[in-house]
């Protein structure tokens, strides 16, 4: 009994211990982000190029020319005033850009697939040639999107029409994956159904977008993939198509998501570091996230994984609230596929309504990895100050593997007012749970036999 309370004592210490560095951690990563540079760079506006706001003239040859001028003159703060700007084909980005979207201007992609050629890219953890994202930066360094004004994938009608028909090219890729297929042998594109992304920014840093209303993306809303230094902040979706996931970090750090209205048709932010094969190769974690003061709405709230494989570290969330309905709030996942880390993941003040798991942490993710022994470690998860109204399934759910537990974890100060389930937690080590209410608070003393 002594040996017990000791033991428990002692990893009391160490979860406050861990929660004092943390608060200087989160400063560190804080101070670090400081998105993009705008020079003093001359202020043109795309018609001057050829562009009309009529939302039938292509505007594509005044982008790149715009984006040759920026890069002639090492920089161009280029305006779109009201108008609704049809874009046939990918917008590519350049270096020390800042595209600013006044209110009423909306940019309008073409719905052909013909538009977007093959490009580098990446597909669901797995590195391919494939449709070009329609808004792409390909290592380039202090580019700022901002305003008022409207991206609208316009793919409701085709891209998003594909879901149906992937599922023989994901398995490609992801045999290619498997295999080490050369990336210059991955080819996808025309003939083929993986669909592009709305934003891409690959092997790039120092990015600011803020403030645009983001709808209709064919796929992920915004990858960011490779790439470091990145403010995502005051952005408005209404991305409710298949897999309209809003923000996608993948092998990428220092990054900073804050008020953000999120109201999307999957993930509201979904932290990723490759599959599998191609993610122990990459061996580039995702690293140094902090998310806050952001409105949750749609599938799920933070999901970290499944393609985690390079690993996922030092991901802060706090003060951020759900409105609706969510089916789940924290979701970490993997399978015996994947390998990999999560560790150190700070989830703290946040509230949900109505949910149907609201702290999920899983190794069995799909179902996937039977007879693989890539076991992921998921260790020193901090909950603190959690609230939800419902949960229709289960409050909090942990499921490691009796060969790699999950351990290390700390669930403090949470709150649900009504649950089916409250805890199912297996194959764990090192769990402290204090100051939780699960299904409502018993305060009063115990009756009493009568």
């Amino acid at each position: 009994m002594r040996k017990t309370i000791i033991a428990l004592a002692a990893a009391l210490v160490c979860a406050l211990a861990a929660h004092a560095g943390s608060e200087a951690e989160y400063n560190s990563i804080l101070s670090s982000i400081t998105g993009a540079e705008k020079g003093k760079w001359k202020t043109v506006n795309l018609k001057s190029f050829g562009a009309k706001g009529d939302g039938r003239t292509d505007c594509k040859p005044a982008f790149d020319k715009a984006m040759a001028k920026a890069k002639k003159n090492g920089g161009a703060h280029i305006v779109l005033s009201a108008g609704t700007y049809l874009v046939n084909g990918p917008i590519n980005l350049t270096s020390n850009v800042w595209i600013e979207l006044k209110d009423g201007a909306t940019i309008k992609f073409g719905e052909n697939p013909d538009f977007y050629p093959v490009v580098e890219t990446s597909w669901e953890g797995t590195f391919v040639r494939n449709y070009s994202p329609f808004i792409r930066g390909y290592k380039v360094k202090n580019v700022s999107i901002t305003g008022d004004g409207t991206i609208d994938g316009n793919a409701g009608n085709t891209f998003s029409t594909w879901r149906k028909l992937q599922d023989p090219d994901k398995m490609v890729s992801r045999e290619q994956n498997h295999n080490g297929t050369p990336y210059e042998n991955r080819v996808f594109g025309k003939g083929h159904y993986l669909r592009p992304q709305l934003m891409q920014f690959f092997e790039s840093e120092k990015i600011n977008i803020e403030g645009v209303k983001i709808t209709n993306s064919p796929f992920w809303c915004i990858h960011l993939l490779c790439s470091e230094n990145i403010i995502c902040r005051g952005l408005k979706y209404d991305a409710k198509l298949v897999n309209n996931d809003g923000i996608d970090p993948e092998y990428s750090r220092n990054i900073l998501i804050e008020n953000i209205y999120f109201n999307n048709g999957d993930d509201n932010v979904a932290i990723k570091s490759g599959r599998d094969n191609d993610g122990w190769k990459t061996a580039r974690p995702t690293e140094n996230i902090i998310i806050r003061n952001c409105k949750l709405k749609g599938l799920h709230g933070v999901v970290i994984g499944s393609e985690m494989s390079a690993g996922v570290r030092n991901v802060y969330v706090k003060d951020c609230k759900a409105t609706e309905y969510c089916k789940r709030g924290l979701y970490l996942k993997s399978n015996a596929d994947r390998g990999g880390f999560i560790k150190n993941i700070n989830f703290e003040n946040v509230e949900f309504d109505e949910v149907e798991d609201l702290i999920y942490i899983t190794t069995k993710y799909a179902n996937e990895g039977s007879g693989s022994t890539n076991y992921t470690e998921i260790s020193d998860i901090h909950v603190n100050g959690v609230k939800c109204k419902k949960v229709r399934n289960s409050a909090i759910v942990m499921q490691g593997v009796a060969e790699k537990p999950i351990h290390d974890v700390t669930l403090e100060n949470i709150n649900v007012d009504e649950a089916k389930t409250g805890l199912s937690i297996n194959n764990t080590k090192n769990v402290v749970v204090n100051n939780c209410n699960i299904g409502g608070n018993i305060s009063g003393a115990p009756s009493q036999a009568k």
